[in-house]
C-alpha cells in the first residue's frame, strides 16, 4: 500500500502511516501534471489546500481508494467525481475546534481591554494608561450565535468568567442548552440583551449578511462583536457604520468576506475596517496552532490507514465504497433521502425532536442503513455548524437530541420501493414520501399533499389559499426578477382551502422577490430551497 503526500503535514501523521506498514512518499511542490503522471501508482492521496484534486487527477488515480484533505474544508477536491469512481474522501472536521474557541476568547479579551492597542502604544513609546479604560466581562451578557461544538466550548469559558450566556440556534435541542447551562433565546432577544455577540455559524444562504443594518439598530449601545466563523455573516459596510455611529464599541474579526492573500508579506489590500482603531483584525488564525496542525495530520492519517486496512472512515464526506454496479443502483435512493432531509429543514426551519424513516418494498437492510444516514445528513447540513457526512450524521443527530427510528415493511402500494420520513417537532408532525422510478428520485407526498416531482437544485416551495389567479401572480413576480419556472406542481386536498405549489426554477430568487411573494394576497408561506 502506497500513499502520496503532496503538501506538508505534521510528522506525527506520517509516522502513523509508516507504523501501519504503509509506504509514504512525500513529494512536495509537484505540478498538477506531475501528480497526474504518477498518481496511478498510489492507493491514497493526502493534500491540504494548494493541490487541486479535479476529475482528471482522479481518473489518473486508477488505484486510489481514499483522498484525504488535512483540514476542514474540501473545496479543492472534486467529491462528486471521487464518488463516481468509488473513492472515499475524508477530512479532519474536529482538528481545530479548540484552536478556534481559544482564539475567540483571546479576541474577546482583546476588545474588552484594548490589549492590542495598548501594546502598539507602548511600542511607540506612549505609556499613558488612561487611554485604555476597558470593560469587565464579569456579570455581562454574552450572546452566542450558533451553538455547535465551538459555540459550546466558548460558552463554557465565558461562564467561567462570570458571564450570563445566552445563545440562538433554532436547530439545537433544549437538552444541549441545559447541559451547558446556557439560556436558549430567539434572535431578537439575543441582539437586544447582549453586551458581547460572538458568531459560530457556517456561511449559508440563510446566514449570509445575518447581521446587517437592521440587526445593528436592535443592539445595545456599546455592544462588542467577535467573528471567528466565516466572512460574510456580518455585513462589513454596515458594521463600519454601526461603529462610527457608536452602536458597536469594538469588534474583532478573524475572517472577512473578501480576504487577502495570506502568503504575501506586502500586498494591495483595502478594507475600511482597517482604518478603525477599535477594530482588531487577525489573518484567519482559527486553525493556526501547533496542536491543530498535528490534530488534522493525525486525524487524516488514521482515516487513510483505516480505509486501506478495510475499515470505515469516520470522517468520510462522501458515500461508502460500494461496488460500481451497486452504487449506480442505490445512488438515486441516496440522493432522494438526502433531498428529503434538506427539503424539510429549509421549508420548516425548526428543530425536529424525532425523525422516523419508514422503508417500504424491497430495499435491503444494508441500503437502508446508508439511506437513513443520507436523510439525516441532508437535515443536519442546514441546521448544525459541524461538518456533516454519511458516517457521522447518526452520531450528530444523537448529540442534537434527535430520536431516530427506522422501520421496514414489505408493502409499498403501487411503487416498488418507497421512503417515508416523519418529522416530529414541538408543534406538529409532518411527512414526506418519495420513491424511485426511471432511475430518478421523486417526491410523491409533500406534507400531506399528493405530488410527483423530482428534487432539483433550486425549488420554490409555496403554500397558498386555493383560489383563482394564484398561479398567474406567482409566475408574474418570479418573471419580474428574470427567473424562469421550469416546472410547477400544484396540489390541494379540498377546494377553496390550502394548496401547495412546488416550482423548479432556473436560479435562486433574491430575498426581495421572496418577500414580495410573501406579501402577496393569498400566499401563506414561501421558501426558496436549494439542494
Amino acid at each position: 500500500m502506497k500513499v502520496l503526500v503532496t503538501e506538508r503535514i505534521a510528522e506525527e501523521g506520517i509516522e502513523i502511516l509508516k507504523n501501519e506498514g504503509i509506504e509514504v512518499d512525500e513529494k512536495i511542490g509537484l505540478s498538477h501534471e506531475e501528480i497526474c503522471n504518477i498518481i496511478g501508482e498510489y492507493d491514497a492521496l493526502i493534500v491540504r489546500s494548494a493541490t487541486k484534486v479535479n476529475e482528471k487527477m482522479i481518473e489518473c488515480g486508477k488505484n486510489l481508494k481514499v483522498i484525504a484533505r488535512a483540514g476542514v474544508g474540501i473545496d479543492n477536491v472534486d467529491v462528486e467525481s471521487a464518488t463516481k469512481h468509488g473513492i472515499i474522501v475524508v477530512n479532519a472536521p474536529d482538528g481545530n475546534i479548540m484552536a478556534a474557541a481559544e482564539l475567540t476568547i483571546g479576541l474577546i479579551f482583546s476588545i474588552f481591554r484594548y490589549i492590542p492597542q495598548a501594546y502598539m502604544s507602548c511600542k511607540q513609546g506612549d505609556f499613558r494608561r488612561n487611554k485604555f479604560k476597558g470593560v469587565e466581562l464579569y456579570e455581562k451578557t454574552a450572546g452566542i450565535i450558533g451553538f455547535g461544538k465551538i459555540g459550546a466550548l466558548v460558552a463554557e469559558r465565558l461562564k467561567a468568567c462570570g458571564m450570563r450566556v445566552i445563545a440562538y440556534d433554532p436547530y439545537v435541542s433544549e437538552e444541549k442548552f441545559k447541559k451547558y447551562g446556557v439560556e436558549k433565546v430567539d434572535f431578537d432577544t439575543l441582539l437586544k440583551e447582549s453586551d458581547l455577540i460572538t458568531i459560530h455559524t457556517p456561511k449559508t444562504k440563510e446566514t449570509y449578511n445575518l447581521i446587517s443594518e437592521k440587526e445593528f439598530k436592535k443592539m445595545k449601545k456599546g455592544v462588542r462583536i467577535v467573528n471567528c466563523a466565516r466572512g460574510g455573516v456580518i455585513n462589513e459596510n454596515d458594521l463600519y457604520n454601526a461603529i462610527k455611529e457608536g452602536i458597536v464599541a469594538a469588534a474583532a474579526l478573524d475572517v472577512l468576506e473578501k480576504e487577502p492573500n495570506f502568503e504575501l508579506e506586502k500586498q494591495d489590500y483595502y478594507n475600511p475596517l482597517l482604518e478603525l482603531d477599535n477594530v482588531v483584525i487577525t489573518p484567519h488564525l482559527g486553525a493556526s496552532t501547533q496542536e491543530a496542525q498535528v490534530n488534522v495530520a493525525v486525524s487524516v492519517a488514521k482515516e487513510v490507514a483505516a480505509v486501506l486496512k478495510g475499515g470505515i472512515a469516520k470522517n468520510a464526506v462522501n458515500l461508502p465504497a460500494f461496488e460500481k454496479e451497486r452504487l449506480e443502483e442505490i445512488m438515486p435512493y441516496l440522493e432522494l433521502a438526502e433531498a428529503m432531509g434538506k427539503i424539510f429543514i429549509q421549508a420548516e426551519r425548526t428543530f425536529a425532536n424525532k425523525i422516523e424513516i419508514i422503508y417500504s418494498g424491497q430495499i435491503d437492510e444494508k441500503t437502508t442503513t446508508w439511506l437513513t444516514r443520507a436523510l439525516l445528513k441532508g437535515y443536519l447540513e442546514f441546521s448544525v455548524q459541524d461538518t456533516v457526512n454519511y458516517v457521522n450524521s447518526q452520531l450528530l443527530a444523537k448529540e442534537q437530541g434527535i430520536e431516530v427510528i427506522e422501520s421496514k415493511k414489505e408493502e409499498s402500494g403501487k411503487f416498488k420501493n418507497m421512503i417515508t420520513a416523519r418529522f416530529t417537532t414541538s408543534e406538529k408532525v409532518l411527512e414526506l414520501s418519495g420513491t424511485v422510478y426511471n432511475n430518478e428520485g421523486r417526491i410523491i407526498d409533500f406534507f400531506g399533499y399528493k405530488v410527483d416531482f423530482k428534487p432539483e437544485k433550486y425549488m420554490l416551495l409555496i403554500q397558498n389559499i386555493d383560489k383563482p389567479g394564484m398561479i398567474g401572480k406567482i409566475g408574474t413576480i418570479v418573471g419580474e426578477y428574470g427567473i424562469n419556472i421550469a416546472t410547477m406542481q400544484v396540489s390541494r386536498n379540498k377546494k377553496g382551502e390550502k394548496a401547495v405549489m412546488v416550482c423548479e426554477v432556473d436560479g435562486a430568487l433574491p430575498d426581495e422577490a421572496v418577500e414580495k411573494l410573501k406579501s402577496t394576497d393569498g400566499i401563506l408561506r414561501v421558501t426558496m430551497a436549494k439542494l
